[in-house]
């Protein structure tokens, strides 16, 4: 009758320990869920702001300020950034892949791109304000780019 009683308690006493591992186990899975899309909304913000950097510079460059080549330097940078933070968004390949062509044609074919400025502004303002036209018309850009450099 004794060892009855003691097993009972063990089996009570196991069952509030796998019940209290299991509560623990959920309160930090909410946590990491919780931290991850934190940091996904950093990361949208950061790629907001580096778009809308490039936006600001891009006017500048249309006005004639200063130095051309330095604000198109400035520009690609910029988009590049932003490149780099759309990598770090989670569900956003087809978004990726038109930060990534917009960065590549800024970087490799200035010459035609420095005519498509007030196209490209427009698009990134629309990128920034999410509308999904914004990512078309950048689209429509890479694919008015010369891409054999004639």
């Amino acid at each position: 009758m004794n060892q009855d009683k003691i097993m009972k308690r063990r089996m009570i006493s196991a069952f509030v320990l796998w019940g209290l591992t299991l509560i623990a186990l959920l309160v930090f899975i909410g946590l990491y869920i919780d931290a991850k899309n934190s940091v996904q909304r950093q990361y949208r913000a950061q790629f907001r702001i580096e778009l809308t950097h490039a936006s600001k510079e891009i006017d500048s460059y249309i006005k004639n300020k200063g130095d051309l080549e330095l604000r198109y330097k400035r520009i690609y940078t910029y988009v590049s950034c932003a490149n780099s933070y759309a990598f770090l968004i989670d569900d956003f390949e087809k978004e990726q892949k038109t930060i990534n062509e917009i960065n590549t044609c800024l970087i490799k074919y200035p010459e035609q791109m420095s005519t498509k400025m007030e196209e490209l502004k427009k698009a990134l303002d629309d990128i920034i304000a999410d509308l999904d036209k914004g990512y078309e018309e950048t689209d429509s850009i890479v694919e008015s780019v010369d891409k054999k450099g004639r």
